[in-house]
């Protein structure tokens, strides 16, 4: 990549059709992808609708959608007319849409047909125009939306700056308040062009996105790092269920994917574990470690199968992976590798490749990126997790107070995790600030590692640690149909079997969990969470809603 070219997004791209216009861009799984060049021309044909509906540069375009093609061609087009993207989670409530349109004083709206329900244009002072996106026909014709056309050119040629906003995201966090994180057009390129040090993308890649584009991790580094390099990004029609994702699979045949711990996580004690340990003799055999490395081998052959058999990375970050579950990975020499990152830094701040992890270490810093431990504790180096580099937001949309308080005057952003870093800067998080319940005697308790060891525990699907009254208290969701299935000779009466096998759990959990974390970290009650945990986006529990 020459030196010269501006860190922008139109730019970059330009470049990309200059080397690569021949090469495939975008298409759903199963169908032939459009190029480069044909995707350029369908960005310049949305740019010129546009500026139809009177689009400026620092006009907001929100984008309310499932993945898509045309999802990735609306926020290029928005973005290369110096225009703010919006992305909104296919996974807000209606409230939260309403609330975030009025919020960033979005302008238009491009909305696909599964999301229509959650969109009404009432009490939307700003918003003019709605579009459908799968086919971009105007919604709000009849108020004076033109209609599109697809072999128009855009009147005016843009000049993007790098430090103009490219993207407002708003996060869906696990502390309850939705923040717009203004991310620069140097933001998201910076981070597209440094990961590269860390990972290979060669034109003719081929990613297959299960993740939301609307999440800043999925949207940079899943969308503009293919988008810069030649890569081709192939989309599912529908969510990634078994039975649409193995298809796709075998069709697209991946070299690189991302995805969040809960997703192999799912395919580890769904399929992998149970063909492992599912007769007893299979169980004592497992125990003896040459044995259960080399089945993590066999089983590690069979999961490249499944993903198509050319992987050769598989990213995984937007929450802590289950040690248990990253030791199988590396064992059976699947190409694993965690990257940590938040929405505020465009996403990424560290990471590393598939040949050079380390067992629950996210990697060092990302080239051009600085962490430090700030105010570590002399005895753990625990301490909160700063970063500094390009990458960093421009701040909180709207929110100067907000920004000032977690971006110091020389740039440090605090990250709000609690880490380590060790003799080789590799980076370990502990957890999050928030989240750390201090002890009686001034112990820190960092509940996601006790929630780490109730997650390995038999028939738990997940777990939440809180304090409630002065008590630590395991929330504990347990699988009842694989209870069920565990012991279905008991056909009669089979759920109430199932209870009393739950509340028999219950008592040998605590045990199991109390044997197993220091003292002050012992829980004294378990409760049963019957229904699972409401959720972010990266499949993070939303913890503010249980910590009551």
């Amino acid at each position: 990549m020459a030196e010269d070219i501006k860190l922008t997004l139109p730019d970059l791209f330009s470049e990309t059709v200059r080397k690569h216009g021949k090469r495939d861009a975008l298409a759903f799984a199963g169908e032939k992808p459009r190029t480069y060049e044909e995707l350029n021309r369908e960005i310049r044909s949305l740019m010129a609708y546009l500026e139809s509906m009177g689009v400026k540069s620092g006009d907001k375009v929100a984008i309310l959608s499932a993945n898509m093609p045309n999802w990735g061609i609306t926020y290029l087009a928005a973005t290369f007319m110096g225009a703010v993207a919006v992305p909104l989670l296919p996974d807000f409530h209606p409230n939260e849409i309403s609330h975030i349109l009025n919020h960033s004083e979005s302008g238009v709206l491009f909305v696909s047909k599964g999301l229509l329900n959650k969109v009404s244009t009432e009490n939307k002072p700003h918003l003019e125009h709605m579009i459908r996106i799968d086919d971009f026909t105007p919604l709000t014709a009849d108020k004076g939306t033109p209609y599109f056309n697809p072999v128009a050119e855009p009147e005016h040629s843009y000049q993007v700056d790098e430090q103009q906003p490219a993207s407002i995201i708003y996060t869906s966090g696990t502390t309850g308040k939705s923040k717009g994180v203004v991310l620069s057009h140097k933001n998201i390129a910076f981070t597209a062009t440094k990961v590269l040090k860390i990972q290979e993308v060669l034109p003719g890649d081929r990613f297959l996105s299960i993740l939301p584009l609307s999440h800043t991790y999925e949207n940079t580094l899943g969308f503009i790092i293919p988008m810069f390099n030649g890569a081709c990004v192939y989309y599912l029609s529908k969510p990634p269920t078994p039975a649409i994702l193995l298809p796709a699979l075998k069709k697209v045949k991946p070299t690189l994917m991302l995805s969040v711990p809960m997703v192999i996580e799912k395919i580890y004690r769904t399929k992998v574990l149970p063909g492992l340990t599912g007769k007893w003799y299979m169980r004592m055999l497992y125990q003896l470690p040459p044995v259960r490395k080399k089945l993590h081998q066999v089983a590690g052959q069979k999961l490249m199968q499944t993903f198509g058999g050319q992987l050769r990375f598989f990213g995984i970050g937007g929450a802590k992976l289950n040690h248990q579950v990253e030791k199988f990975l590396r064992e059976a020499r699947f190409p694993y590798a965690i990257g940590y990152g938040l929405t505020e830094t465009a996403p990424l701040l560290a990471g590393t490749n598939a040949e050079n992890t380390q067992l629950q270490s996210t990697g060092p810093a990302m080239e051009g990126v600085e962490l430090k431990i700030n105010n570590p504790d002399p005895l753990t180096g625990e301490g909160e997790i700063w970063a500094r580099g390009d990458n960093v937001m421009m701040g909180y949309y709207k929110e100067p107070q907000l920004t000032r308080d977690v971006i110091t005057e020389d740039g440090w952003f605090k990250t709000g995790d609690l880490g380590v870093l060790d003799s080789n800067n590799f980076l370990y998080i502990k957890g999050r600030l928030k989240n750390m319940i201090v002890g009686e005697n001034g112990e820190n308790i960092y509940p996601e590692e006790i929630e780490s060891v109730i997650n390995n525990f038999k028939h738990v699907v997940e777990s939440l640690v809180v304090r409630k009254k002065g008590k630590l208290v395991a929330m504990v969701h347990f699988n009842k149909e694989e209870i069920i299935q565990k012991y279905q000779e008991l056909r009669e009466e089979m759920h109430q079997y199932a209870e009393t096998k739950v509340e028999e759990l219950r008592q040998e959990l605590r045990d199991y969990i109390n044997a197993r974390v220091n003292r002050f970290s012992r829980v004294q009650t378990i409760f049963i969470q019957n229904e699972p945990f409401q959720k972010t986006a990266t499949h993070k529990i939303k913890r503010y809603l249980y910590n009551r």
